[in-house]
């Protein structure tokens, strides 16, 4: 894998385009959580360092190819300016001539930040005229953005196409963590997969039941299963479109899968409604799964112990609630004190790690999602196939 890093250029008097992860949550014009804003903060540090015009790209949300008022960026700009150290001017467009007297007008050292690439559709479509539009502002491309390195957009694959590009420090640290894990892990390889849905997971649970020694599945996404076993599972939340799915996977890893024993219900989806642990085959009729329960818990942590590699995408429950945290918590705490290799993956179980204050125990922790799973599921990223592409054309 060859492809340009932040150390193969000089970036003095030049402008850089950054297309960082500023997808973070937002509420009453605050961001809630900084942790992807902190990893983007190396590499515009570094380049400030080199006296570069540093050019921030990115996008928050879904807004579907139009101006979302509650999406615009300035609140991540206002953020990120506090974590550097440094004003972040905010743009409130991507490639008017405003834009582009402001770029001409900047000096070394001096950021910008323009609007959410997603208000426009071109981004998205991975529009060639987009990416040239945005391309154009700019000497040279970094891509920072682990979260999008699974998406084929203007901004990700379209840019490095046209100017010499190169991956940043957070891009890098993800790789670099991940594949020469990914590739020849100690075993025995434990995987952990949970999460709400399992039409997102199911091809990388199919991987590794391949590669892995055990899967453990816990989350929403467990109650599929239950209903492909034949057995009742109350209100609890299942995809009814991959029940037979669910079935052939059953049968397929019987000796590899492991599914939980008992669960946490309640009456309704409430931190303080009524709960009991129940086995999987007696859930009360109307009642919801919401976490799994001690016997699971005492079952998976034995598997875990094990363990030489550990890779987890997806909670146990629902963590967010202080009813139903322990199943995530708990198996959290033992992936922690695990001398294992411990890779965790995606947003949600990043968070989750982070609520328990336990991230720093572990070898990595990604902010990608999709990327992860991509990742996990054996694929080559595009994002990395261009920079790949560009190094040979641009080196």
């Amino acid at each position: 894998m060859s492809y340009l890093t932040l150390d193969d250029f000089d970036f003095r008097d030049k402008v850089v385009l950054v297309r960082s992860d500023l997808d973070v949550p937002v509420e009453k014009g605050r961001v809630t959580d900084d942790t992807r804003l902190k990893a983007a903060s190396e590499t515009i540090r570094y380049l400030q360092k080199k006296k570069a015009m540093i050019v921030m790209l990115g996008h928050m949300g879904r807004p579907g190819g139009k101006v979302v008022e509650e999406l615009r960026l300035d609140p991540v700009a206002k953020r990120l300016s506090k974590i550097i150290g440094s004003k972040i001017e905010k743009l409130d467009d991507c490639m008017d001539e405003d834009v582009e007297t402001y770029i001409d007008e900047m000096v070394p050292g001096e950021i910008v930040m323009l609007e959410n690439l997603r208000f426009y559709k071109g981004e998205k479509k991975n529009d060639p005229d987009f990416a040239k539009s945005l391309a154009d502002l700019g000497h040279i491309f970094v891509l920072d953005a682990f979260s999008v390195a699974h998406r084929d957009q203007a901004s990700v694959t379209g840019i490095p196409r046209l100017i010499p590009s190169c991956a940043g420090m957070s891009l890098q640290q993800e790789l670099d963590a991940m594949l020469p894990v990914l590739r020849k892990p100690k075993e025995p390889v434990v995987f952990i997969v949970g999460g709400a849905k399992l039409e997102t997971k199911l091809p990388t649970i199919e991987h590794f039941l391949k590669k892995a020694d055990k899967v453990l599945v816990g989350g929403a996404m467990i109650f599929t299963f239950i209903r492909a076993m034949g057995l009742q599972i109350g209100k609890s939340k299942f995809e009814k479109g991959l029940v037979s799915q669910a079935k052939k996977i059953l049968e397929k890893g019987s000796n590899k899968l492991v599914l939980p024993v008992d669960v946490v219900a309640a009456e309704k989806f409430d931190n303080k409604a009524n709960k009991k642990t129940v086995d999987i085959d007696s859930i009360p009729k109307g009642w919801i799964g919401l976490d799994i329960g001690p016997k699971t818990i005492k079952l998976f942590s034995n598997i875990l112990k094990q363990a030489k590699t550990i890779i987890w995408s997806g909670p146990m429950g629902v963590f967010e609630m202080k009813s139903f945290e322990k199943g995530s918590r708990e198996i959290t705490k033992v992936v922690a004190s695990s001398d294992a290799t411990t890779i965790i993956g995606g947003g949600d179980t990043a968070a989750m790690v982070s609520r328990f204050k336990l991230s720093n125990k572990m070898t990595h922790v990604s902010t990608g999602g999709g990327a992860s799973l991509a990742l996990f599921e054996g694929k080559k990223l595009p994002a990395v196939k261009a920079l790949e592409k560009n190094y040979r054309r641009f080196r």
